[in-house]
């Protein structure tokens, strides 16, 4: 593993969490792996009260097990998991992207222009992680332009396991472009205020971005 540097604006024991986070969802820690408190401690040059602190974090997240008198072992996630995710998120996006098409109002439209035009200048920079913060921007207004507060609280409830699924596999640099084309046509469609174009478009990026993750999965040999 390589060396890390700590971040000045989060505690010690977040920093920790992310690090041992994106190790678990990019497969540098295999399913089923032990990972040794004291081997983090060295590597990290920190006590093991935090990295106690982030494992208890990691295990609420369903991405460590502990197991008494054995051990801390990786989960990550499995082909199953990543099934039923996408599953999920096309069942109730549809559902939002119907409402936001006929309910979104003109600065609902600005904010998802604006979403949309910063991913596209950190695309070109080939910038995943903004890419990745924009991205949630982007489908947050939509769940804010659906109307509902209802339907915006079920998307967010479950919008964790969909960044996990997003961090770790599909924001991969040689799919950017094609990720920012997928949201130029849903953008699109919002605009003309085309509710079926809007469906078939979200649609179609969902299944996209579910391929992407499988494929992403497969190379790292999770599965």
């Amino acid at each position: 593993m390589s060396s890390e540097q700590f971040s000045q604006t989060i505690s010690l024991t977040e920093e920790i969490e992310n690090i041992l986070r994106e190790r678990i969802l990019k497969g540098e820690y295999g399913i089923g792996e032990r990972i040794k408190e004291s081997r983090i401690a060295e590597e990290l040059k920190v006590s093991r009260t935090p990295i106690r602190e982030a494992f208890r974090q990691l295990e609420k997240e369903g991405l460590i097990e502990s197991v008494p008198n054995r051990g801390s072992f990786a989960l990550g996630l499995t082909r199953r998991d990543i099934e039923d995710i996408y599953a999920v998120r096309a069942a109730v996006e549809i559902l939002a992207i119907e409402w936001a098409v006929a309910r979104i109002s003109e600065g609902e439209l600005q904010r998802l222009q604006d979403a949309f035009d910063r991913m596209e200048f950190y695309t070109g920079k080939q910038d995943s992680r903004k890419v990745l913060e924009l991205n949630k921007v982007f489908h947050e207004t939509i769940y804010s332009a659906s109307g509902s507060r209802f339907l915006a609280q079920i998307l967010k409830s479950y919008q964790e396991y969909v960044e996990k699924t997003r961090k770790a596999t599909v924001y991969r640099s040689e799919n950017l472009p094609v990720i920012l084309e997928e949201h130029r046509q849903i953008l699109e469609a919002i605009k003309s205020k085309d509710q079926r174009k809007a469906v078939e478009r979200i649609s179609s990026h969902l299944a996209n971005s579910r391929k992407r993750a499988e494929q992403s999965m497969k190379l790292q040999q999770l599965f």
